[in-house]
């Protein structure tokens, strides 16, 4: 009897992945980082992001329900980690300094959290997804490491000042902030950090004993 010959092998990308639901789950996470990093929200399709992670589309709708549920995910794993903000309130404006020095350097690896909010802020749901993430995470961190009154406000103001200096120094370029020496940058850094981290109470307080 003629045995019937060998079945092709299946071309679903999602055939060649083990069932290993939590493995699948973060291939898919780890490919929605990189993709939304690279392209922006609006500049890429839950497709290609599947075809990256080596599943269907469909499979990732199941996993994440859409793509801006996907979004979220790929937000809360950008912002989640310390990237410039550190922990240690005693010399926080000097270490914040000094890492966004490092970080920001020409040779520095680029900081995904950073270039996934500038290429996704175009988009109007996808900025409210991010401004949720970074509120929750990192100005929310910052703030509990600052006394006195408006320590929100002032955690807003210096995570404005690390936006902007990564984006001059990092994606334009701007000579002078290449061209500066780094420890003399992180003095200078250092000097604005101090005055936003600083406790306004503590001033006037010591304003009104002077006087």
């Amino acid at each position: 009897m003629k045995e019937d010959p060998p079945a092709p092998p299946s071309t679903d990308p999602a055939a060649k992945r083990p069932r290993d639901a939590k493995a699948t789950r973060e291939a898919i996470l780890r490919s929605a980082v990189e993709a939304f990093t690279r392209f922006g929200y609006d500049g890429v399709g839950v497709r290609e992001i599947a075809k990256s992670a080596g599943v269907t589309a469909m499979l990732v709708n199941r996993y994440f329900g859409s793509k801006e549920e996907l979004f979220a995910e790929a937000v809360e794993e950008s912002f989640a980690p310390r990237t410039v903000v550190t922990d240690d309130p005693r010399t926080l404006s000097r270490d914040v300094a000094r890492v966004l020095v490092d970080r920001t350097a020409p040779e520095a690896d680029h900081l995904d959290p950073f270039l996934l909010m500038l290429l996704s802020a175009p988009n109007r749901r996808s900025a409210e997804i991010m401004r949720e993430g970074i509120e929750r995470h990192v100005e929310r961190h910052l703030a509990g490491l600052l006394t006195g009154t408006g320590a929100r406000e002032r955690a807003g103001l210096a995570l404005s000042l690390i936006a902007g200096v990564w984006l001059m120094r990092k994606v334009i370029g701007d000579t002078a902030l290449l061209q500066a020496e780094g420890d003399d940058l992180a003095r200078r850094l250092e000097a604005v950090f101090e005055l936003l981290f600083r406790d306004p109470e503590r001033e006037e307080d010591a304003g009104v004993q002077d006087a």
